[in-house]
């Protein structure tokens, strides 16, 4: 059962990223890539790994699609054809898959008792926690104790990344919502729309 619900996972993933990047219409887009990332934190569940769970729903599915919601409310909702074909950032992609891919290799099997991870600090965690750290919660010790300042950093990193993004909308004029031939379009603030450019040039 277990297998057919992480089949089933990964193919909801697969299809999901697909009909992103086929996708034009960028309020569709990052609404899709907010459900992409519930269906990664329902994967990562199933895997037992319910702390990375929480982190994906909490700034994949939260943080960061309100984020990207507020950035089309300036810059609008439809995706421009580029100039040019995006070859090379298809190649860059094809190639940094390919070799995440081929290090994948040697890693161990996953779920092996045999692997690394098992005879290494996981023992001690597990036997010494509630006695070291006086938190009955496994997880939660390692996360605010053993592993404290890589917690500290991880968050440090997100807030510094949302005081960025913030920083980046808030730069120049705001833009303006204005009807354009029935639809609304968004226009720089120093801009006029395209009827009021024709009237004066008649």
């Amino acid at each position: 059962m277990i297998e057919f619900v992480d089949v089933a996972l990964l193919v909801l993933l697969g299809v999901t990223s697909l009909v992103i990047i086929r996708e034009q219409n960028l309020f569709a887009a990052v609404m899709l890539a907010g459900i992409y990332s519930l269906l990664s934190a329902g994967l990562f569940v199933v895997l037992d790994a319910v702390d990375v769970a929480f982190t994906e729903a909490a700034v994949g599915a939260g943080i960061s699609t309100v984020l990207m919601l507020g950035t089309l409310a300036l810059v609008g909702h439809q995706e421009h054809k580029p100039k040019r074909r995006p070859i090379l950032p298809l190649f860059v992609v094809a190639v940094t898959g390919g070799v995440l891919v081929y290090g994948t290799l040697d890693m161990p099997p996953f779920g092996d008792p045999a692997n690394p991870i098992h005879h290494h600090v996981a023992p001690h965690y597990l036997e010494e926690s509630p006695h070291e750290i006086g938190v009955p919660n496994v997880v939660t010790s390692v996360l605010a104790s053993y592993r404290g300042y890589d917690t500290m950093g991880e968050t440090t990193v997100i807030f510094a990344a949302v005081v960025g993004v913030l920083l980046l909308l808030s730069r120049g004029p705001r833009p303006r919502r204005t009807v354009v031939n029935g639809t609304w379009r968004t226009v720089a603030y120093e801009e006029d729309p395209p009827e009021v450019e024709e009237d004066r040039d008649g």
